[in-house]
Parts: C-alpha cells; sequence; structure tokens
C-alpha cells in the first residue's frame, strides 16, 4: 500500500495530550520530562534548511527556535531537546540553593485559551544538581542557563552573581531573569539602579573565568512602561550584556475566557500573551538600535508566529506553552513554515527580516 494522504496523517499526540490533560499540569509535565529522559521524541527527518541559520553572539544557530526557560528547570534533558530539532535550549531558572517553590497545585491550563497560569516560584534542585548534570553533556548544541535568585535570599544580586560564577564554564550564554512575578519584590531588580549593581557584579564574575565569556542577556517583563524600557535596555548596554529576552510571562488577565482559572494568581503564558510581548518586543528594539541582540518569546505557535516576532525585532525566537498544547511536532512545523515564509517573502537570511515591522505595529495586525 502507498502512503497515507497527508489530510489524512494522524498526530499521534492527540491521543497523548488527552491523557496527560486529565493529569495535574505539573504531574503532566515531570511526565513529559521523564519521555524525553527515555528517548520517546520525534527526531528531524531532514537538516534545516540553510535560510534558518545565523551566527549571533559568537554562536552558530543552525535554526532560531529555542525552548524557553521553564520547562528543563532543572537541566535534566537539554540534549533530547536539542534532538527534537531545537536550535537552542534555555535550561533553569536555577537558584543558589534549592528550594520547594510555592505551594501546589501551582499550574493551570486554560484550554481554550490555550495558555498556562503558573506560580512556581522558581522551584529548583539548586545550582549543585545543574552544574553536574551540564558537566557530564556532550557539547554539541546550545544550550544556555537562566539563573535567579533565592526566594529568602539576604542578597539577591549576589545569589545571582554566584549563578554566574558558577555556570560561566558550562552554559552557552547565561540569561539574568529578573521578571518571573511569582517570586515576592523579584521584578524590583529591573529599576535601573538595582539592575546596574547586579550587572556589574555578574560581568565581573564573568571577567574573572578563564577564556572568553558567554554571553550574557537580560529576561524583562512584558508590561513596562517606556521610560523604564529605555532604563533597562542603556543600562544593559552599558554594562557590556549582549541580548534581551522580551518576554516573561505577565500578571495581565485581558481576554481569558474562563473568569475562574483567570482569578489565579501567578504569570500568564501562550497565545493571550503574544500581542502584548511582541509589542514590548517592537519597542524594545527601536529602543535598542541594533546594540543588543533581541529574542522572543511568548505566544508562539506557528512559524508565522515566529515571522512576526522577527518582524517585530527577534534574532531569536523562544516557545514552551504551545508544545504542551500541540505537542513536539510543532518543532518540525514551525521550522518549516518559517522557512517557507521568508522565502515567499523575498529574504534571503533571517537577518533580512529583522525589526522590518517594529515601526509599523498595524502592519503586523498589533
Amino acid at each position: 500500500m502507498g502512503e497515507a494522504p497527508a489530510e489524512m496523517s494522524i498526530d499521534p499526540y492527540r491521543f497523548v495530550r488527552a491523557a496527560l490533560f486529565r493529569a495535574d499540569p505539573e504531574v503532566a509535565h515531570n511526565l513529559a520530562i521523564s519521555a524525553l529522559k527515555l528517548g520517546v521524541y520525534p527526531r528531524p527527518t531532514r537538516p534545516d534548511p540553510p535560510i534558518l541559520g545565523q551566527s549571533l553572539m559568537g554562536l552558530d544557530f543552525a535554526n532560531p527556535l529555542g525552548m524557553a526557560a521553564g520547562f528543563d528547570k532543572n537541566a535534566e534533558v537539554p540534549g533530547p531537546l536539542l534532538a527534537m530539532g531545537f536550535g537552542f535550549v534555555e535550561v533553569g531558572t536555577v537558584t543558589p540553593r534549592p528550594q520547594p517553590g510555592n505551594p501546589r497545585p501551582r499550574m493551570f491550563r486554560l484550554v481554550k485559551d490555550e495558555a498556562l497560569i503558573n506560580r512556581l516560584g522558581f522551584n529548583s534542585e539548586g545550582q549543585e544538581r545543574a552544574k553536574d548534570r551540564l558537566a557530564e553533556r556532550a557539547r554539541n548544541g546550545i544550550v544556555g542557563v537562566n539563573i535567579g535568585a533565592n526566594r529568602d535570599s539576604a542578597d539577591r544580586i549576589g545569589d545571582y552573581v554566584a549563578g554566574a560564577r558558577a555556570f560561566a564554564g558550562l552554559a552557552d550564554y547565561l540569561t539574568v531573569n529578573i521578571s518571573s512575578p511569582n517570586t515576592p519584590g523579584l521584578r524590583d531588580l529591573q529599576q535601573e539602579g538595582a539592575l546596574g549593581a547586579l550587572l556589574a557584579g555578574a560581568v565581573e564574575a564573568l571577567a574573572e573565568m578563564a577564556g572568553p565569556r558567554p554571553p550574557l542577556l537580560v529576561k524583562i517583563a512584558p508590561d513596562l512602561g517606556d521610560s523604564a524600557l529605555a532604563a533597562i535596555v542603556e543600562t544593559c548596554v552599558a554594562r557590556g550584556v549582549d541580548g534581551l529576552i522580551v518576554a516573561n510571562t505577565t500578571l495581565s488577565r485581558a481576554g481569558l475566557t474562563d473568569p475562574a482559572l483567570a482569578a489565579e494568581a501567578g504569570g500568564l503564558s501562550g497565545r493571550p500573551l503574544f500581542a502584548l510581548a511582541t509589542r514590548m518586543l517592537a519597542r524594545a528594539h527601536l529602543v535598542a538600535r541594533g546594540r543588543l541582540v533581541l529574542i522572543g518569546v511568548g505566544g508562539v505557535a506557528s512559524g508565522g508566529d515566529a515571522y512576526t516576532k522577527i518582524r517585530a525585532g527577534a534574532s531569536l525566537v523562544q516557545l514552551y506553552t504551545a508544545m504542551v498544547f500541540e505537542g513536539p511536532g510543532i518543532v518540525a512545523r514551525i521550522k518549516t513554515e518559517l522557512a517557507a515564509v521568508l522565502e515567499r517573502e523575498g529574504h534571503h537570511s533571517i537577518a533580512e527580516a529583522v525589526g522590518t515591522g517594529a515601526d509599523g505595529l498595524k502592519d503586523l495586525g498589533l
């Protein structure tokens, strides 16, 4: 018999999802991590299209699609995620000392909205466990480490400096996460004075390492005002930061369809975040004027979404929540769709499209 027509193909995740969605979201997430450890995941059937490749921050990305921080908090499965076809993986958020995070339940699915609300609160096995795992991994792909502070720390800036020092020789890049809404007071570190002190300490710690330092990025919130965003950008540039990740989860509940779930505390991710985070991305691109590499995250679920992020100013994009709803096949699909739209629009590289829609958000449908 011949192959079934494409329109008759069945995505096996449809059946897996039905079972997973009957479980608590955090339990389902842990099952996904276990499946990746066991090698139960799809592999690419062909190399990435050359149009998706680029060199940024001294790193060679085969494609611009990354797994966002929050999925692999303890650096358990960066290898399998890369083998699935991601162009890079960001593990963490990792805190210096182990901590349990907030009480359960602390993750909630909003199925109709294709969104998640989480108030995990930097649950982490700590730096030592993550360091051991990263030291053992094969260095066959780009893995960044997202660092944070312990909830009860008396010196949060010191926690970030410790994180930079701990992972300087193990990470391909480092991300300073100062924008999670689930650790009280953490977003205060986005203020100019505190951020400057934090980055000065992190850069100094990285300068102590032998050899070239890994690129340093900062992950910001999606709902900053114009003056706050400008201050962050200028502080990052002045301190030698390489890029911004735009953006973290939001406390906004605009447009959600389930009032009961919308009332849950925590950060919102997924489809409803797309417009807010992409508008912030475009603003960051216009303020940064090419001085920082931008990574767009928030609501990416298709090649068209990725292309919109790129036109808003991103050179790279990340996802997490969309894979919960659509399964691991989303990785190959987004790459195929993105390559097709780039070629259709007459681009020969991603760089040609970066920021081309940042000053005309209506053209991006935002």
